[in-house]
């Protein structure tokens, strides 16, 4: 097997208190693993991948470029590894040669770059003829809060934009296959609307014991919304599979 087993991967969710808290990113762990191709990719170039370190985590034979602004992630533990290799760098002038990877990562990036266009042609670039786009993305419909009763324990959603560095909201499909200009091979949604409630406790204005307490007590709706959920049912954000023409 190329790609790391699901149970594997969920595991090694690099997300404090990965249960609780950090239980959205199990979520994206979740539709990233669905939508990735179960084949060998030796070279993968991560765009913005700070200090995650998800695609190594995904691909544990491939050798990963993990480029990224911030220079300080250089000493991340994840970044660190053998078969990572750390590029202090800007998506938007990548700096590799044409048709260089298998595939390229974007999880969780277009929605913070202004030049959008600009960092898709310049991942489809140094991508080889056949090779993998993968990208995560907030959706249509993505709001902070979800739901209008939880606006009096969390920032407006302007506050969390800027705090988390987003220029735009998120893309519908039509507006990533413009983006894109390629056929989109496989997608898969999540954070639904039940599971979104510990999504939007997470990043609330309450004291991190509160978090955690409420957290715990919506459990049993979120584990149990998490298992219904299918990946063409409705979420706030996508997991997406494109493919580089031959």
């Amino acid at each position: 097997m190329y790609k790391t087993n699901l149970k594997d991967f969920l595991s090694s969710n690099p997300f404090p208190e990965p249960l609780t808290q950090g239980f959205f990113y199990r979520e994206k762990m979740r539709a990233i693993h669905n939508i990735a191709p179960e084949q060998e990719l030796p070279q993968i170039l991560e765009v913005g991948g700070g200090q995650s370190g998800l695609t190594a985590l995904l691909y544990p034979q491939s050798q990963i470029t993990n480029i990224d602004l911030n220079s300080q992630y250089a000493q991340a533990p994840c970044n660190q590894q053998k078969k990572v290799k750390f590029v202090c760098g800007d998506a938007t002038n990548l700096p590799f040669e044409n048709q260089s990877f298998d595939a390229v990562t974007m999880f969780d990036l277009l929605e913070h770059i202004p030049d959008d266009q600009k960092a898709v042609s310049e991942a489809l670039r140094v991508l080889r003829p056949g090779g993998f786009l993968l990208i995560s993305t907030p959706n249509e419909n993505w709001r902070f809060p979800y739901y209008q009763f939880m606006q009096s324990i969390c920032p407006n959603e302007s506050e969390v934009m800027a705090e988390w560095g987003h220029v735009r909201r998120g893309y519908t499909l039509a507006e990533l296959k413009t983006l894109i200009d390629l056929p989109c091979a496989k997608f898969a949604t999540f954070i639904n609307p039940l599971t979104v409630l510990g999504h939007d406790v997470a990043f609330s204005n309450l004291s991190h014991r509160q978090r955690r307490l409420l957290c715990k007590i919506l459990s049993p709706l979120t584990w149990l919304s998490y298992y219904l959920h299918q990946p063409n049912s409705q979420g706030t954000e996508t997991a997406y599979l494109w493919q580089q023409v031959n």
